[in-house]
């Protein structure tokens, strides 16, 4: 499994390469913008992302912008609903809107930070990822 990490807070970003790599290999980046990059350069090499995990609250571009602009990628790209990337939300935030947004935006999951790792890897199973 591939999993891109988006995650500007240094302690989460650790924390969730430490548990992720153990279910596959892990890219880690620190914006929204660098997501982007990441997410179209997988494509063009012909290796997507299995799973991105997004912190909500990003510097330069916001979880919510990336996750839009991922899906209009996955748009133009014409990916079946079934082989889109699966996207779980990050955030320390518990504002419902903002969770509301997310969903509406695409994403298949939300995690609350600290993340429950059991939790988490229910929900990976729930995607079918592992």
């Amino acid at each position: 499994m591939r999993i891109l990490i988006a995650e500007d807070d240094l302690a989460s970003r650790k924390f969730l390469f430490k548990f992720l790599s153990q279910y596959g290999d892990c890219d880690l980046v620190v914006d929204g913008m660098e997501a982007v990059d990441a997410f179209m350069l997988a494509w063009d090499e012909g290796r997507p992302y299995d799973l991105i995990c997004l912190d909500i609250m990003m510097p330069n571009l916001d979880g919510l912008k990336t996750l839009k602009v991922v899906r209009d990628i996955e748009k133009q790209k014409a990916v079946p609903k079934a082989g889109s990337v699966k996207v779980i939300i990050t955030t320390v935030l518990d504002e419902t809107d903002k969770v509301r947004a997310a969903f509406n935006t695409g994403c298949e999951a939300f995690a609350a930070k600290p993340v429950d790792t059991e939790k988490f890897v229910a929900v990976m199973k729930k995607l079918g990822l592992l």
